[in-house]
């Protein structure tokens, strides 16, 4: 858990330290303690209170980061790649003699010289990090692109065994979750990744999607985590109402709709076989939506008598055909019809019908 930036506030450093004794004192369900980092910049002073915030965790990790990129290092920083070498290694080696897990971040890693991200990945180990992360700061890069960047690392780098390389993608162009799954073929082993994909500007890869991507295909792609995926859904709740940042009805995991169905084609497979339309189930994710099939104007007659019957009405195949009828003529209005509305058609029509006989 990347706690906090300890030396942005002292709220943040309050923030950091409290997690780092308490949650970060907890030993795992399945053996071990969660590392607490905070992260900070190549300085001697942000490194130093990042420590302090972290040090009374069981597993504690000093995360720390210099850009790499030409762009950022010519109107950012205002520094050579040499001297950026330099920095990396001797701030490396400063969080190194406080904290044995040291994690280096290459930031705009996706826009950096290949050929110099091998140099600033081998100076960051060789300094003593043990985990080495390179973003695609900016969502710039393309799945293709940003795993064989990482294969050129591995191909290039000396790297001990322990060592580990790690994603962190934004989303700006909507390919977080495609990146790092692209970063994890290609030999990383962590991915760096944020509840609901909150994040700077459009976001960071979410959790939960990348979670059950690897989930979904395991038996091919023959990763796993340890997370609890039905907790996903509680944990996106409790992130939305703490951020006060909804997510869109038709995000995926974790979104209202995400297993919610109108078409009348997706609703008459879905009550044949399940399978026929869902890759994963509501439960597996921590979802108790209670009724899935949303009754709107693109809804079949078998998915509205599975409706009825579930309210506890007894129809004959004509009576549905005439709700269904009746309720695609609200909805043309009225976005979906509610259990209470098609309660009051079944009844219209069922009135009808007696009206009839007694004429």
């Amino acid at each position: 858990m990347e706690a906090g930036f300890p030396i942005a506030s002292p709220g943040d450093f309050d923030a950091v330290s409290h997690i780092a004794t308490t949650i970060g004192k907890e030993e795992r369900k399945n053996g071990g303690y969660m590392s607490v980092a905070g992260l900070c910049r190549a300085v001697e002073k942000d490194i130093e209170c990042c420590w302090q915030a972290v040090q009374h965790a069981k597993a504690p990790r000093i995360h720390t980061f210099l850009a790499t990129s030409d762009i950022h290092l010519k109107h950012k920083l205002n520094i050579s790649r040499e001297k950026a070498l330099d920095k990396i290694y001797n701030m490396v080696r400063f969080a190194k003699d406080r904290c044995v897990d040291v994690e280096f971040s290459a930031e705009d890693s996706g826009r950096s010289d290949l050929d110099f991200l091998v140099d600033v990945s081998q100076a960051a180990i060789d300094a003593g990090a043990t985990t080495i992360n390179l973003p695609d700061t900016v969502g710039y890069s393309m799945p293709q692109t940003y795993g064989a960047m990482f294969s050129y690392m591995f191909e290039r780098c000396t790297i001990p065994e322990g060592v580990v390389f790690s994603t962190h993608c934004h989303n700006d162009l909507g390919l977080g979750t495609a990146n790092s799954l692209a970063g994890v073929l290609a030999g990383c082993r962590q991915i760096e990744c944020t509840i609901n994909g909150i994040g700077e500007r459009a976001g960071n890869t979410a959790m939960e999607e990348i979670v059950m991507v690897l989930k979904t295909h395991e038996e091919s792609l023959g990763f796993t985590t340890t997370i609890d995926t039905k907790r996903l859904g509680p944990v996106s709740r409790m992130v939305q109402s703490c951020t006060d940042m909804a997510v869109a009805p038709n995000k995926s995991v974790v979104g209202h709709n995400a297993f919610r169905h109108e078409a009348g084609i997706h609703q008459d497979g879905v009550l044949k076989h399940r399978e026929s339309y869902e890759i994963m189930t509501a439960e597996l994710v921590g979802w108790e939506y209670g009724e899935q099939l949303v009754i709107g104007k693109h809804s079949g007659a078998h998915a509205v008598g599975h409706r009825l019957k579930n309210l506890g009405y007894e129809c004959s195949k004509d009576e549905i055909i005439a709700v269904t009828a009746k309720a695609k003529e609200i909805c043309d209005t009225e976005k979906n019809i509610s259990d209470e509305q098609l309660a009051k058609v079944w009844e219209m029509i069922q009135a009808s019908q007696i009206k009839q006989a007694n004429c």
